[in-house]
């Protein structure tokens, strides 16, 4: 049997984590290693912060998902909501509360999953916290970063007749964990379902296309799709006190949706609308600002962007097709 972390100190484990947890830049003035973290500010921006936790059997199951890819997903759904708010990453901490059989060799994974991500968007790991824990393992990561204060994306300030766009494939990362829980094997999967799998393991934060159009000033609203693109816009518009209407014949479908779809007899529009976990982005985008929103999109050639539907006076969410407006289904929903 493989060791565990019940066999090492926590003062054995931090080592571990610093060794592979680049601090090397200009603003980190002290990382890993004190009672705390101390970082430069930077000059003229507003700091943004964030936390998240995942919990095992409620968010990932460790014999579907490879521990690195925990790691690398517990912290890319706080650069998502870094990225919702037009922010650049600067520093992160990692807090691990696990059972004391835990693998040493998932910890090292999983640690090093999150330190890849953090040195590729610039959230340093500064510190954390670790502690044993008698139910299942939870990974808590806080993320700190920067944006100009009048570039702050917020999710109320869209209007009536700017425009709805979102980026990438929506749904994908539902038809990905759809497919773990089916017991599909991974090696007998098609590439387009495959994908799908990756997209819900390993999301990829928009935080750098965000931190483009935000300094732009093409767009004043935001919002990640956490909980399915209908949630997103759903929020939006009861924030901004407007309403929203979703073309359906707009909707951008993946090849691995349509797949899916398919086979389980679900409607792809709907796996497209109500699924979870892309950590993909939704902006609100002023009809005069359009050509300025999508040069800056263009900064990202390997990302989509698509224009969904419009906000609109009257309140409420809707889907519209051949000029028929039903009710937005809903989002994922943590407490029902």
């Amino acid at each position: 049997m493989s060791a565990t972390i019940a066999t090492l100190s926590e003062r054995a484990l931090v080592e571990r984590i610093r060794a592979r947890a680049s601090t090397r830049a200009p603003h980190i003035i002290i990382g890993i290693g004190d009672d705390a973290a101390v970082i430069e500010p930077e000059r003229g921006s507003a700091q943004v912060v964030t936390t998240d936790a995942l919990i095992e059997h409620i968010h990932f199951r460790r014999d579907w998902t490879p521990a690195s890819a925990i790691g690398h997903k517990a912290l890319a759904v706080n650069l998502s909501d870094l990225a919702a708010m037009g922010a650049t990453p600067r520093a992160s901490l990692l807090s691990l509360a696990m059972p004391a059989d835990f693998p040493l060799d998932d910890f090292d994974a999983l640690v090093e999953g999150f330190a890849r991500l953090a040195t590729a968007s610039g959230s340093v790991l500064i510190g954390g916290n670790l502690t044993r824990s008698p139910g299942p393992l939870m990974v808590d990561a806080t993320v700190l970063g920067h944006v100009r204060r009048r570039r702050v994306l917020r999710r109320d300030a869209a209007r009536a007749g700017d425009e709805f766009y979102v980026t990438g494939a929506p749904g994908s990362a539902a038809v990905g964990l759809a497919v773990l829980q089916s017991g599909t094997p991974r090696d007998g999967l098609d590439a387009a379902l495959d994908a799908c799998v990756l997209r819900y393991e390993r999301p990829d934060a928009r935080w750098r296309a965000a931190s483009v159009v935000a300094r732009s000033g093409a767009s004043v609203a935001a919002m990640d799709l956490s909980d399915g693109l209908a949630d997103a816009a759903r929020q939006m518009a009861d924030a901004s006190r407007v309403g929203v209407v979703i073309d359906r014949a707009l909707l951008p479908i993946s090849t691995g949706v349509t797949t899916w779809a398919s086979r389980s007899g679900r409607s792809a529009p709907d796996i497209v609308l109500a699924g979870g976990e892309d950590y993909e982005l939704a902006f609100a985008v002023r009809p005069r600002q359009r050509r300025r929103f999508l040069a800056a999109m263009r900064r990202s050639p390997d990302l989509p962007v698509t224009r969904v539907g419009r906000f609109v006076a009257e309140p409420g969410a809707w889907l519209e097709s051949d000029g028929v407006r039903t009710p937005l289904p809903s989002g994922f929903s943590h407490f029902s």
